[in-house]
């Protein structure tokens, strides 16, 4: 019997060899010829494909020093279904990568293409080839070698790829089939990671000048996996002190190399690169800060950094029926870890988060058909796990458990609903972002889905139930280090409604200090007798009798006035429906001023526009932030920061008190000046600012807010939160 591709089916009358047959295709098919195939099933609902990608033999050159790092893709119907890790620098590379791949019809072939690494441009293509489904053996492994091929040069020899391959017909309800592929250990090995990579950029020496005043504005990317790290630019020299300490993740089908480019900041037009290196970090020793000097390939100079590698295992994924903190043993082992008496131990490990994912109810139609793939995406920082994907369904049931080490405590859980697509990126469905410090331990609570700027509604609630364990020292230690950035953020863009936002936010604080220095002035102008009257006699009392210890003591008052006011039930932080609604049309407005730039290309042509433009928004938007997070830290936006500001306040005021004013600020300058020479990698930070960007500003008050459930939204609000 010949099948649809040309193959015939092994064991039929007057057909040849299977190895023959793929022979004419570029596969070769290694196996016992005198087996007996097992007869294949009618038509099974499902397919099971076994893959193990072995090694790779003599591929093709495509780096100046005569190798290639090269990666495999694996495609279906047009869908990339898996990626291999990267073998640095080697033409016979073994992976010994395996996946499980559930396919619904043999007539698609696997596409199979092999592509050369290249951090920072893009990458050679190095063969591809095909492997026709239809024409492999049921529930049998078979040894596979592909010979690679470029079809616009097919008499070019490209080398060749070994498999091992098992087809394995699964009959069965499909979503049953699916859910429990999702969750396989192949799955669960690409989302855990297994160290953390600590790297301290120090400084560039003797890099390459690209200006025509012989200088450079250098700046370098970082690379590990899809793991990404943009540093700050130096302008103008040649030999840039950067000081920047930021952490990878090691995961287990990870590679151990960390890219590094080095690129030149050209504002307007492309930026030019200044050179390369490579950490390899199976050479490091593990528990150990290594001081490396790297000169940079096609480039000239040196890099220095500090490398340090250190294991953990800080999460995990597991079903609800495997709970370590419903188990009295396991939660006490954690609540002692996390006591008070071990605060000084492992200062980076502050707690732990489990995350329960249970269900989620009256999501949105993604599909023709009305329903909806949906899968879930859990994210800490820079953690990211993800749940299997119910098929066809608009109130799934995950019922997934996630463990979460927990570096800061300040830190928001982003928990975002996707449906999964075949032919292209997964659908956004809905998302919540909840702070660490709003979570109430134990509680299954149901959450309204958001938008994706997080600024209103969407159709849909989620059922999480979520325990948080830390401890509240080392939480407060770690607030006055730098908050750990984001691997991957999205790209800036000019918004005319976010730039009049982001200054109205600017002008509030402003009229803040205007209506204070009026009010003040009044004072002065005896509009008011009785105001003025007691004004004079507070100013007299504390110019009397003022000291230095003082100032912190009444920047407690206002702490502890809005303290009693809470308490009293007079809540006077500020009420945030005027910051909503304004981020509510905000949103809107997005779409419209997309459709104007793209009718008018006014801001793709002119990118030193753009760049301005960017520039005075973020400006703005860092200027109120700061501004609105005072004033929060005042009035008890997070009680935790407002108690650990009342801990500085009162140390600072005792401090003042019993010790000379000389003695504080000889103690200050001597720690400033021997700072340099007691640690030369040491990387300068503010205490203060670092405290500051833990505090919400009104805009992430407003993110971070649960929305309240309406069990009976009316139709005009309903269309209004979803056009679609």
């Amino acid at each position: 019997m010949r099948l649809a591709n040309g193959f015939l089916a092994p064991g039929a009358p007057g057909s040849e060899p299977v190895g023959d047959s793929c022979q004419s295709k570029g596969i070769n098919i290694v196996g016992p010829s005198n087996a007996e195939p097992p007869p294949r099933p009618s038509s099974p609902a499902m397919y099971q494909l076994d893959i193990v990608l072995k090694k790779g033999n003599n591929l093709a050159i495509r780096d100046r020093t005569g190798t290639s790092d090269p990666y495999v893709k694996f495609k279906i119907a047009g869908k990339e279904v898996f990626r291999s890790k990267t073998i640095h620098k080697n033409l016979n590379p073994v992976w010994d990568d395996r996946v499980s791949l559930l396919v619904d019809t043999l007539k698609d072939p696997l596409y199979v293409k092999v592509f050369d690494y290249d951090f920072g441009l893009q990458d050679d293509f190095m063969g591809s080839a095909y492997l026709h489904l239809e024409s492999l053996e049921h529930q049998r492994s078979l040894d596979v070698t592909l010979d690679l091929k470029d079809p616009q040069c097919p008499e070019h020899n490209l080398g060749s790829l070994d498999l091992g391959v098992t087809l394995s017909p699964k009959e069965g309800d499909m979503k049953d089939a699916y859910q429990s592929m999702r969750l396989s250990d192949v799955h669960r090995k690409s989302q855990l990671w297994r160290g953390i990579v600590s790297i301290s950029l120090i400084e560039g020496r003797s890099l390459q000048p690209m200006d025509a005043n012989g200088l450079s504005d250098p700046y370098i990317k970082f690379r590990m996996g899809h793991q990404k790290y943009k540093t700050k630019t130096i302008p103008k020299t040649l030999n840039p002190q950067w000081r920047e300490q930021f952490d990878f993740h090691l995961y287990e089908e990870q590679g151990g190399y960390v890219d590094i480019t080095v690129w030149d900041k050209d504002a307007g037009k492309k930026d030019d690169f200044m050179g390369r290196c490579t950490v390899d970090l199976t050479h490091l020793s593990k528990e150990q800060t290594h001081k490396l000097e790297l000169p940079l390939e096609e480039g000239e100079g040196v890099l220095v950094l500090l490398v340090t590698l250190t294991a953990s295992a800080a999460v995990s994924i597991s079903d609800l029926s495997v709970n370590m903190l419903d188990d009295p043993n396991e939660r006490h082992q954690i609540m002692q870890r996390y006591s008070l008496w071990r605060s000084f131990n492992s200062l980076k490990d502050v707690g732990v988060v489990q995350v329960k994912v249970i269900r989620a109810e009256g999501l949105m139609a993604a599909d023709v058909t009305g329903k909806s793939d949906p899968f879930c995406v859990v994210e800490l920082s820079n953690d990211r796990l993800q749940t299997h994907t119910v098929y066809k369904n608009l109130n799934p049931e995950w019922n997934k458990v996630f463990t979460f080490n927990v570096k800061d405590i300040h830190s928001v859980l982003e928990v975002t609903v996707y449906d999964e697509d075949r032919d292209r990126s997964a659908d956004f469905l809905g998302k919540v972002a909840i702070p660490l410090l709003n979570i109430q331990n134990g509680e299954r609570k149901a959450y309204a889905l958001k938008s994706k700027e997080l600024t209103g509604p969407t159709k849909g609630v989620i059922f999480l139930e979520i325990d948080v364990i830390f401890n509240a020292v080392k939480a407060g230690l770690r607030t006055l280090i730098p908050i750990e950035q984001k691997y991957i953020e999205e790209e800036p863009r000019v918004s005319k409604q976010l730039l009049l936002h982001n200054f109205n936010r600017v002008r509030r604080c402003i009229m803040f200090l205007i209506n204070t220095g009026c009010f003040i002035n009044s004072c002065f102008e005896w509009d008011s007798p009785q105001r003025s009257i007691c004004a004079f006699v507070l100013f007299v009392i504390v110019v009397w009798n003022f000291e230095l210890y003082m100032i912190p003591l009444a920047l407690l008052l206002p702490l502890v006035w809005n303290y009693i006011l809470i308490a009293s039930g007079k809540d006077t932080r500020q009420d945030m429906q005027a910051v909503e609604d304004l981020l509510e049309d905000e949103d809107e407005d997005f779409d419209k001023d997309d459709k104007d730039s793209e009718r008018k290309g006014f801001m793709n042509k002119l990118y030193a526009i753009q760049d301005v433009c960017i520039s005075v928004q973020n400006a703005l938007d860092e200027v109120a932030s700061y501004g609105e997070r005072i004033k929060n830290t005042f009035n008890w936006t997070v009680p935790f920061l407002s108690w650990l500001a009342i801990v500085a306040f009162g140390a600072a005021t005792i401090l003042i008190y019993y010790i000379p004013l000389r003695y504080i600020v000889l103690a200050w300058g001597v720690n400033k000046f021997t700072k340099k020479l007691r640690d030369p990698y040491t990387i300068d930070n503010n205490e203060l600012l670092d405290f500051l960007s833990r505090v919400p500003s009104d805009v992430q008050v407003v993110q971070y807010r649960e929305l309240k459930l309406d069990p009976n939204p009316s139709p005009n609000k309903k269309k209004k939160n979803n056009p679609g």
